[in-house]
């Protein structure tokens, strides 16, 4: 009895702290001690430090080191989703309380290849630091988004920006691939057969990195199939009677890259932030750090 008396009071007189939950937090989705030391702009060793510290308060193992990067322990994996909750709490707390957490509605552009990957981490992070703050999304492809950020239906937009080019500053890069279904083989091997693709319009980055690259390879090519958003081009794409081309972060699990020696490399896309208006308002900004800080390292 004396000794259970014992532990239950070491337990009582520990605590999780919250700089140590979101270190933990950040090692656990970036895989990396490294890329997670840059999001909490923190050191290496002092990341390391704190997770000895917490794996002390805990008294478990924590993080496993592979080759690769770091892993959770089944323990880590417990802990991670108590952590979650913990900081969701205390950061909508401490906005709410503290009256940093800005309010007001935005309009924000995004492409479709970018929001299925990347929007999840965007939104939902951002509500956390501002709980009354909305985001209306659009999503269209580049040459769309340009055109509403210039008639001023959308303060703010995710766009795609060609290889080499850099206005504006380009926060990470997106190889563009091939995508197809093992249907097309036939028809990729044998150059007399034109090659049928599905593209997206005209004036976006895909269609035009697609014919530029089968015209500087002298494969006869033609537009099969034709979609503005991604779940069309998907669908034609898994059909079985064309190829597509997206980003690779937006390749769905059950297609495939299709790569080889029939097919011309594709360019990469820089991916920026842009403004509709030179002075944007303190939400449109507070979201775009926000979009730079968590793409940078996702």
């Amino acid at each position: 009895m004396l000794m259970k008396a014992r532990s239950e009071a070491n337990i009582l007189g520990l605590s999780l702290e919250i700089d140590l939950l979101r270190s933990f937090v950040a090692i656990a989705q970036a895989g990396s001690l490294s890329v997670a030391a840059l999001r909490v702009a923190r050191t290496q060793s002092a990341l390391s430090q704190q997770m000895k510290r917490l794996e002390a308060i805990v008294d478990q193992p924590l993080l496993q080191r592979t080759g690769r990067g770091v892993v959770l322990t089944s323990p880590g994996e417990r802990l991670l989703g108590h952590a979650q909750r913990i900081l969701r709490t205390h950061d909508e707390a401490m906005a709410e309380m503290s009256g940093r957490g800005l309010r007001g509605t935005i309009r924000f552009g995004c492409p479709d290849d970018y929001a299925a990957a990347f929007l999840p981490h965007l939104l939902r992070e951002f509500a956390v630091a501002h709980p009354l703050a909305l985001v209306e999304v659009i999503c269209e492809p580049t040459p769309r988004l340009a055109e509403q950020l210039a008639r001023h239906a959308l303060d703010l937009a995710l766009i795609s920006l060609p290889a080499g080019v850099d206005e504006g500053g380009v926060i990470r890069r997106e190889p563009l691939v091939w995508i197809g279904s093992p249907g097309l083989e036939g028809v990729m091997s044998n150059p007399d057969v034109p090659l049928p693709l599905a593209l997206s319009d005209p004036d976006t980055l895909d269609h035009m990195a697609a014919c530029e690259a089968l015209t500087r390879a002298g494969r006869a090519y033609r537009i099969a199939y034709a979609s503005s958003n991604l779940a069309g081009l998907t669908a034609l794409a898994r059909s079985g009677q064309a190829l597509a081309v997206m980003t690779q972060t937006a390749v769905p699990a059950d297609l495939r890259i299709v790569t080889g020696d029939t097919l011309p490399t594709l360019p990469s896309v820089g991916i920026t932030v842009k403004f509709d208006r030179a002075r944007p308002n303190p939400l449109s900004v507070a979201f775009a750090d926000h979009i730079r800080q968590t793409l940078a390292v996702l």
